[in-house]
């Protein structure tokens, strides 16, 4: 494997930590206590060509790899976690769900303006009583001639009251389970969709965060995404595009905490040096710095496998396990370097605790993951490759 990053995508880094550090790190502040940022962001993050960074250029996107969505969810969350969530549910579950799944008129339709930055993707499958065990969902979806009628709710839906597209899973067949859960593209501006966000989260606050619900919407049969009985298959897939962009993020708010503790450190003093200079602060510092590096090998190693066409399960769980634990961790010892400050809003690490709570539970909770990982080891599970796969790069579209 080449661990060199191209020219191109030096540049994009150099350019994402530039727009962090003049548009994102002076706001958060604000943000986070207002519990929403300033919708100018996604003009920005338009301009900049971030909303479909890994898009083919035909339908829309930059059409770089998807080593490039890594860089990109990188350095956002070292901003904050919530401008990373609102990428990784655009492009991660949504946009690229689009790409490996949708029919050339879907793509049309919705992927196209969301690359351009001109809409904005969401996706909806966990429910009140439905997280872990998706089977367990009650949303249905009930064919009527040339539509299907919509009911039900999701919670916990990122970017609830922002987004234009949703994809929605929902049971055509309860009888059959798994195989009887069903995927479609659903629009706010349809009869009988609402939402309303979720107040009083303990952290991604400067994100819009809540339920969206389902009251007897008509959904034209040409929004199914996919065939019908496919949508567990369609939800997996999307799941290994989204864990990979918070896996990637979780690297990002590592180095945060890195950089903050690390200017912390060469200016408090105890006991007449800088607490640097003391062995139990050095041996928090250095769990950060093998995190952040064994966090980007596996988030790296992913993205590899995405360019090349693969199946990568596996080896996603296991970067979106280990990253989400060094960064809860990171920022729990960023805390406690900080001291009695950590505590506080006076510096950011309060925020960056309360922020990497959140990747630990969802996406797969670490329990989820390591029954996965455990699974592979002992054989009880395999890669059964896709019949739909994520095309490789450089792209090749056949228009």
């Amino acid at each position: 494997m080449n661990f060199d990053f191209s020219e191109e995508q030096q540049l994009l880094r150099k350019t994402v930590r530039q727009y962090v550090d003049d548009e994102i790190i002076p706001n958060i502040a604000k943000w986070d206590a207002t519990g929403g940022f300033d919708s100018k962001v996604w003009e920005r993050l338009a301009d900049l060509g971030f909303m479909g960074v890994c898009i083919p250029e035909a339908y829309g996107g930059s059409g770089m790899d998807y080593n490039a969505l890594a860089i990109i969810c990188e350095e956002l969350e070292r901003g904050d976690t919530a401008f990373r969530t609102a990428v990784s549910v655009h492009i991660g579950l949504n946009s690229m769900t689009l790409m490996q799944w949708g029919t050339e008129q879907q793509k049309q339709k919705y992927l196209v303006p969301q690359a351009k930055g001109e809409k904005i993707g969401a996706f909806g499958l966990t429910e009140p009583g439905a997280g872990s065990d998706v089977a367990a969902m009650t949303t249905t979806a009930t064919r009527d001639g040339d539509e299907y009628i919509l009911k039900g709710q999701k919670t916990w839906i990122s970017l609830c009251d922002k987004a234009d597209n949703f994809i929605v899973f929902a049971y055509t067949d309860k009888s059959k389970k798994h195989n009887g859960i069903s995927a479609f593209m659903v629009e706010r501006t349809m009869k009988g969709f609402s939402s309303k966000a979720i107040k009083g989260k303990y952290g991604i606050r400067a994100g819009n965060t809540g339920e969206i619900f389902f009251d007897d919407i008509r959904v034209p049969a040409a929004n199914l995404l996919g065939k019908e009985g496919e949508g567990f298959k369609i939800a997996m897939s999307a799941l290994d595009n989204g864990r990979f962009t918070v896996a990637a993020g979780a690297a990002g708010l590592i180095m945060a905490c890195i950089e903050t503790s690390v200017k912390y450190c060469n200016e408090r003093e105890t006991f007449g040096k800088p607490i640097g200079k003391h062995q139990l602060v050095q041996q928090m510092v250095a769990k950060m710095e093998a995190g952040l590096q064994m966090s980007r090998l596996l988030v790296y190693r992913v993205g590899e496998l995405k360019n090349k066409g693969l199946r990568n399960t596996r080896e996603t769980s296991l970067a979106k396990w280990q990253a989400c634990d060094f960064a809860n961790q990171a920022a729990d010892d960023a805390v406690q370097i900080h001291g009695a400050y950590g505590y506080s809003d006076d510096y950011p690490v309060a925020r960056f605790l309360r922020n990497s709570k959140a990747p630990v539970i969802y996406e797969g909770t670490r329990e989820i993951h390591t029954i996965m990982q455990a699974e592979y080891v002992l054989g009880y599970r395999e890669d059964k490759k896709l019949s739909n796969m994520l095309p490789k790069w450089p792209f090749e579209i056949d228009q």
